[in-house]
């Protein structure tokens, strides 16, 4: 009995390395649209983030972030994305990422120090040295307003493309409470996208590259 050897499931139509999308940004000075994925708990985990060219939808570049995508920002001059990410644990801690994909070399920095990091729900580029995020509390011990408030901060950086990972502290992070509530907000699919499901084992996009980490280890596939 002949046996089939199946290495990919590779998709037919646009966005679909990134399922359900959950937020959509574009860049019309590049002609670019990153768009976040919902996210999952099966094998391949996290929420995927893909940025594509706006004039046929081809895939650049793929993200995946350990948690739920709550914000993008391209840099206004850089060849740069911010990618807000976290959750609440459950039970203490609001846990998060700000991730810096950089779209030339499609490498990808995990910014704010601690493996538990913070929480980032909003993003917004001041400048091209000054980023505003928005952030939940670190946790809500004795907060009974953790899950409505939290904290703003503009951290200033010469060059966004070389920061270091783990590298932005809790002095970069301090600043102001604010209101913060956590509704979601509602997401219009964008053009082209299909209605199935996200791949189960997404291949590198067709002209450019699946992120890694600086501290992650390189994954070779089979010849």
């Amino acid at each position: 009995m002949a046996l089939l050897h199946i290495d990919q499931v590779l998709g037919d139509h646009p966005f679909a390395e990134i399922g359900e999308p959950s937020l959509a940004v574009a860049d019309k000075r590049r002609a670019l649209l990153a768009v976040a994925g919902t996210h999952t708990h099966h094998f391949a985990g996290g929420a995927p983030v893909g940025v594509y060219d706006t004039g046929d939808l081809v895939c650049q570049t793929l993200l995946r972030s350990r948690y739920r995508v709550h914000a993008l920002a391209f840099h206004p001059t850089l060849p740069l994305l911010a990618t807000g990410t976290g959750r609440y644990d459950g039970g203490y801690f609001f846990d998060g990422e700000l991730l810096l994909l950089n779209l030339e070399t499609g490498e990808s920095v995990s910014a704010i120090e601690h493996e538990s990091g913070r929480q980032v729900l909003e993003l917004e580029w001041q400048n091209e040295t000054d980023l505003h995020l928005l952030m939940a509390p670190p946790d809500d011990w004795q907060d009974k307003e953790a899950h409505t408030h939290g904290h703003t901060a503009v951290v200033n950086r010469p060059d966004w493309n070389a920061v270091d990972p783990h590298s932005l502290t809790g002095r970069d992070l301090a600043g102001p409470r604010v209101a913060a509530p956590r509704g979601r907000r509602p997401t219009s699919p964008p053009p082209g996208h299909g209605t199935r499901g996200q791949l189960g084992s997404a291949p590198p996009c067709p002209r450019g590259r699946t992120a890694l980490r600086r501290q992650d280890p390189v994954l070779r596939r089979r010849a």
